[in-house]
């Protein structure tokens, strides 16, 4: 399996969320990347999972999910193009 991002550090800092993805620590505000996470407790915030490829991290007791590259704002086109059903 390929790594699709490399995840490292995760911490919380008050209302913010600090993350270590590909070398380089970045620092999101937790109400505009989930009003969830942003009102859970630090035993909620810190049962986590990375998936394997760096792709996500889970949140079980909350079941949230923050996607890497939405967090950086990357767009990924679709693998091919698709042709639509009302042709």
């Amino acid at each position: 399996m390929n790594k699709h991002h490399d995840i490292g550090n995760i911490e919380f800092d008050g209302d913010f969320f600090e993350i270590t993805i590909d070398g380089a620590t970045k620092r999101f505000e937790l109400k505009k990347i989930s009003p969830l996470l942003h009102q859970s407790s630090e035993t909620e915030r810190k049962s986590f999972e990375i998936s394997p490829s760096g792709y996500w991290i889970h949140w079980p007791l909350l079941d949230e999910d923050i996607f890497i590259d939405a967090l950086l704002g990357i767009v990924s086109a679709p693998a091919r193009n698709r042709e639509t059903a009302t042709r």
